[in-house]
């Protein structure tokens, strides 16, 4: 059994993290730069440890300081939360090198679905169903032939990609060049590695994610969909489940698909299987192979927590559930707060003069902010996630909605005005929406 866990992350998902040990009696380790030194997942660790100065690649991305975080402490288990090193290969071979469990995937399923055109392979080896696409790199001198073969429009993406970065829209072939040329040199800047490959692009999908768990031994469940079409620049604003396009039928079919693939694969701990849906049909997009931002609303309608999953796995507990004993329970919406103008979305880091977050029946605020945080300049935005669950989507949308009006947060500019207008919408009112809407809504153009 894993009896002390360093959680190598910061802010509301090593809070998250931190609070699931505790509930398992297992002892925590908090890291953290100069800068979150105040962070409350810092305060209630029982150790916590400086791993460096306030820029990432010098703290929570600094591989050899965490595990000598690790040895200091004796800490017997990594989990790693989201983002920084959770998708890295090489950090969870490092620690399984020096007897640490990394709770998550293997180093090899990690590498596997990191690079987005082996990830489309075996997905299709796997039985999933996927985008028309390149069936891998597209060298510049060979884009046209590929998307006159697969038919415009075509979205060229990186293949080591992520957030939206080195990802472009080709609507015809005079816009083929500059959408080659730039998603390469993006992919270059952010990646360091300038190779592309194309898909078919749809013109008005939903973003659907089936969560899935295994236990790496050939066991494996999948906890239903979660919709994200409400996105910004492809990044994820408001999240729901169940989604308001699918039926049951659609629901327990992909799910039971993404499940299957899974035990083949002999998949470890909790993964997210991404498809574009539309006119009736799923098409993979990526698999991101840790714990997401939004499995919160997946465990408001399953009751089932997933980090204790992850963290059972790991220990060589196995699955605590069957599929047959997951069942799906009302509707959940999550809003992602982040700390940005909620018209310009240009970051607004400061201190937080009061903090006064709502309550009530169904209502979860994951956030480690509080009256006197000083939100950094250095990280993400994500302040807190506000999590709604009602015994219908109606439901869930008026308790949303009160919620926001008695959530506080003063001294800096928040999200949280947007997801006023939102949830006032009526395009959202009656799900109607794909993953353009937000950002045509925001543009002040027609959303349909």
């Amino acid at each position: 059994m894993i009896s002390k866990i360093l959680i190598a992350n910061r802010g509301e998902i090593a809070l998250r993290v931190l609070r699931a040990c505790k509930e398992l009696g297992i002892a925590t380790v908090a890291v953290h730069s100069t800068a979150d030194a105040d962070a409350m997942h810092v305060r209630l660790a029982d150790e916590s440890v400086c791993i460096g100065p306030p820029p990432s690649r010098e703290s929570y991305l600094n591989i050899h300081q965490i595990v000598a975080a690790c040895e200091i402490t004796g800490a017997d288990a990594v989990h790693p939360g989201y983002g920084f090193l959770s998708e890295n290969a090489k950090f969870a071979e490092i620690l399984e090198a020096h007897g640490i469990t990394f709770i998550g995937p293997t180093a090899e399923h990690i590498r596997l679905m990191g690079d987005k055109i082996t990830a489309k392979q075996t997905a299709m080896e796997l039985g999933i169903p996927v985008v028309p696409g390149s069936d891998g790199e597209v060298k510049p001198e060979d884009a046209l032939e590929t998307a006159r073969l697969i038919g415009f429009p075509v979205l060229i993406k990186a293949t080591a990609g992520g957030g939206g970065r080195g990802m472009k829209v080709a609507k015809t072939e005079d816009d083929l060049d500059e959408a080659v040329s730039t998603a390469r040199s993006e992919a270059a800047a952010a990646f360091g590695n300038p190779a592309v490959y194309m898909e078919k692009y749809l013109e008005k999908p939903r973003h659907i994610e089936i969560q899935v768990v295994g236990d790496g031994e050939g066991n494996a469940i999948h906890l239903g969909e979660r919709d994200c079409s409400l996105q910004r620049r492809h990044q994820k604003v408001w999240e729901e489940a169940t989604s308001p396009a699918l039926n049951v039928e659609q629901r327990m079919k992909i799910g039971q698909t993404c499940a299957d693939a899974m035990k083949k694969l002999k998949y470890r701990g909790a993964g997210t299987i991404e498809f574009l849906y539309e006119n009736g049909e799923f098409y993979f997009i990526e698999m991101n192979t840790r714990l997401q931002v939004e499995h919160p609303v997946t465990e408001a309608i399953t009751g089932i927590d997933l980090v204790h999953e992850q963290i059972r796995v790991a220990s060589g507990g196995g699955l605590s559930v069957k599929q047959e004993d997951v069942t799906f329970q009302g509707h959940a919406i999550e809003c992602r707060i982040n700390a940005e103008d909620p018209r310009t979305f240009v970051p607004s880091p400061g201190t937080i003069t009061l903090f006064h977050a709502p309550g009530g029946l169904g209502v979860r605020v994951d956030s480690g902010a509080y009256a006197g945080y000083r939100i950094p300049p250095y990280y993400d935005s994500l302040i807190g996630k506000l999590i709604v669950h009602g015994r219908t989507r109606v439901e869930c949308m008026m308790r949303l909605r009160r919620v926001l009006d008695e959530f506080v947060v003063d001294g800096i500019k928040t999200t949280l005005p947007l997801f006023q207008d939102l949830v006032s919408n009526p395009d959202i009112a009656n799900g109607d929406y794909d993953i353009h809407w937000l950002e045509h809504y925001l543009a002040g153009e027609p959303t349909h």
